[in-house]
């Protein structure tokens, strides 16, 4: 090496450590920290929980460091309530230096942080909070609704069951802004189908015994019990509408919030009849097994929708922060609003402007016992429901923002 090639290198150095230390400054605090904020001990843990804290680390494992920076994940139990919820996000955010909360298992509690991270200017991504509000008159431009709401949620089986010509239901009601949600977008959906809602009660969310407002629902004509519940409360009402006897005279119980982990519960006997709308099912296709596979070996059972989603949640989000070139929030929304969404269970989703996530549906079927071939071989595909039909259209929402 002659001396102008080696003054040439020793001129450069100072410039290789700026541009270095602008890189590592576009981070803020040096780490990028994602905290997960989700039901871990109550009536969801099971389809969330500590499964979506599992999901959320494989992503950030396969990612590996952003900017050179390393990624670091926290997570808490929200308690399904708004003011503990909101505390622990008011402490992230201020003391912690937390980035992005992913999660928000309850609707109220994502409503409540959803703001926080408005004024705050952090990003929020709920992913099992099913409430419309988040990108209807609450929106906010620093949110990503990513699974489902209870738009999607509802319009499959209101739709099946309505063709089918039940159209006479009595929803069973969570009494929170979830449930209210739900109850609000599937009689809005079942109405527009040319059906009649004929009664519907309130329940408290974890309540165990349901048989007042079963007797209820029997005496009301419905042909249809719509279950406007999650979680453990979901199960106890598929589970005593068999034991009081509603199925057996032909009432369809229609699950408009479901999971994987519901449906193992019920059993695939109690579950003949129930179908539900979730974007991703384990055995769909060799690239969702393979997924499976993995969180399966670290948590000892195949992924929920909500679990799986916690993957791409995180795997899209850090690949914003890459393009951006920094961890600031407007920049960041703006790359995930530009980059299409692809991955194992999402193929050319996208981030719209009211904050709500458009992806491709899957209408699930329970199976029947005897064609399962395993202790998760629980459910099957029965129809595939384009992302534009399944979620409703932004200007119907109510959000401002375009």
């Amino acid at each position: 090496m002659n001396r102008r090639t080696i003054l040439a290198s020793t001129l450069a150095l100072p410039a290789i450590w700026t541009s270095h230390r602008a890189a590592a400054q576009s981070v803020s605090d040096g780490v990028v920290k994602i905290g997960v904020l989700d039901d871990m001990t109550s009536v969801f843990s099971d389809q969330q929980g500590m499964g979506d804290y599992v999901a959320a680390k494989m992503a950030v494992e396969d990612f590996g460091r952003v900017l050179g920076n390393p990624v670091e994940i926290v997570q808490a139990d929200l308690q399904n309530r708004a003011d503990v919820g909101l505390s622990i996000a008011r402490r992230w955010i201020d003391q912690e230096k937390v980035d992005m909360i992913l999660g928000v298992g309850n609707s109220a509690v994502a409503l409540a942080v959803q703001g926080l991270c408005r004024e705050r200017q952090r990003i929020v991504m709920p992913v099992s909070a099913g409430t419309t509000d988040l990108t209807g008159k609450d929106c906010s431009p620093f949110c990503a609704h990513w699974t489902y709401d209870n738009y999607s949620a509802a319009k499959g089986p209101v739709k099946a069951l309505v063709a089918q010509g039940k159209r006479k239901w009595f929803f069973v009601v969570s009494d929170y802004a979830f449930g209210h949600s739900l109850e609000a977008n599937a009689s809005e959906i079942l109405r527009a189908n040319g059906g009649e809602v004929v009664g519907a009660v309130r329940a408290p969310l974890g309540e165990t015994d349901y048989s007042s407002y079963l007797v209820r629902a029997a005496s009301s004509g419905a042909q249809v019990v719509g279950i406007c519940a999650g979680g453990a409360d979901m199960i106890n009402i598929a589970k005593q509408m068999g034991e009081f006897g509603l199925t057996r005279r032909g009432i369809t119980p229609a699950a408009l919030n479901c999971s994987l982990t519901n449906i193992k519960s019920i059993g695939l006997e109690g579950g003949q009849g129930l179908i539900f709308s979730q974007p991703y099912y384990w055995d769909q296709n060799d690239a969702t097994r393979a997924f499976a596979a993995r969180f399966r070996a670290l948590h000892g059972r195949p992924p929920t929708a909500f679990q799986a989603s916690c993957w791409g949640a995180v795997t899209h989000y850090l690949k914003a922060v890459q393009a951006a070139g920094t961890d600031a929030a407007p920049q960041v929304m703006a790359k995930m609003r530009e980059s299409r969404i692809n991955d194992f269970m999402t193929k050319d989703g996208y981030l719209r402007a009211d904050g709500r996530v458009v992806r491709d549906m899957l209408m699930l079927r329970v199976k029947r016992p005897q064609d399962s071939r395993g202790e998760w071989d629980l459910l099957e595909v029965a129809e595939q429901i384009k992302g534009e039909d399944a979620f409703r259209p932004l200007g119907e929402g109510g959000c401002t923002l375009r």
